[in-house]
C-alpha cells in the first residue's frame, strides 16, 4: 500500500503535464524535507512498475514526470495516426465560438464566459488543430493565451478572422451555439 502523500505527487505531475516538477518544487508544495519527498517519489515509481502500470513515473533532466511506458507506443501511435471524426459536439463549437471571436483569450476566460469547465475542449480543439496556443498572458502564472489556426479558417470557409459572422446583440444571445451556421463543419 502506498503512503498517504503519494497521491498529491501524483495528481502535481499529471497537471504539468511533461513540464515535469524537480524534487525541490515537489517538496516545497507538499511542505516535506527534499529526502522525504525523493523516497515518495521512488514509492510511487516502484508502485507504478510493480503493477504493470501504463504510465510510468521517470525522473528526466532533474524533473520528475509521468509518461507512458515505451511497449504501449505502437497504441499511441495508432491514435495519433486514427482518423478523428469530423463532427464537433456543441460544448467544442462553443468554446471555438469564444476563442474565435475573443482571441487570444485563456482557458480561465473562456470557462468564465462558459461557467463550465473547458480543459476537455481546449485540449480536443488543439489536437485537431482548430486553435492553438498564440502566447502567455502577462498575469500570475503566466496562463496559455489560444487563439484559432488556419486550419480553422480552411475549415470554415473563411480568408480571415474579419470575415467571421457578426455576433447578435448580448440580449439576443442564447445557449445556442450556432454563430457559424456553417454547414462545413457539422455537429453531432
Amino acid at each position: 500500500m502506498l503512503m498517504p502523500m503519494t497521491a498529491p505527487i501524483e495528481a502535481l505531475l499529471f497537471i504539468v503535464g511533461n513540464q515535469g516538477l524537480s524534487t525541490e518544487e515537489l517538496a516545497d508544495i507538499l511542505q516535506l524535507n527534499v529526502d522525504e519527498t525523493r523516497s515518495l517519489c521512488h514509492a510511487l515509481q516502484e508502485d507504478y512498475d510493480a503493477r504493470g502500470a501504463g504510465l510510468q513515473l521517470v525522473e528526466l533532466a532533474g524533473s520528475w514526470q509521468l509518461v507512458t511506458r515505451p511497449e504501449y507506443a505502437n497504441y499511441i501511435r495508432r491514435l495519433a495516426t486514427a482518423p478523428m471524426s469530423t463532427q464537433l459536439s456543441n460544448a467544442a463549437l462553443e468554446v471555438l465560438s469564444i476563442v474565435a471571436y475573443n482571441q487570444p483569450i485563456s482557458r480561465s476566460e473562456v470557462e468564465r464566459i462558459r461557467g463550465v469547465q473547458s480543459d476537455g475542449v481546449i485540449s480536443t480543439l488543439a489536437h485537431r488543430q482548430l486553435i492553438e496556443e498564440v502566447g502567455r498572458q502577462e498575469s500570475p502564472g503566466r496562463p496559455i493565451l489560444y487563439g484559432t489556426t488556419d486550419l480553422f479558417l480552411q475549415t470554415f470557409g473563411l480568408r480571415t478572422l474579419a470575415e467571421l459572422p457578426e455576433l447578435p446583440p448580448e440580449e439576443t444571445l442564447t445557449q445556442d451555439v450556432s454563430l457559424f451556421n456553417l454547414p462545413a463543419f457539422p455537429r453531432d
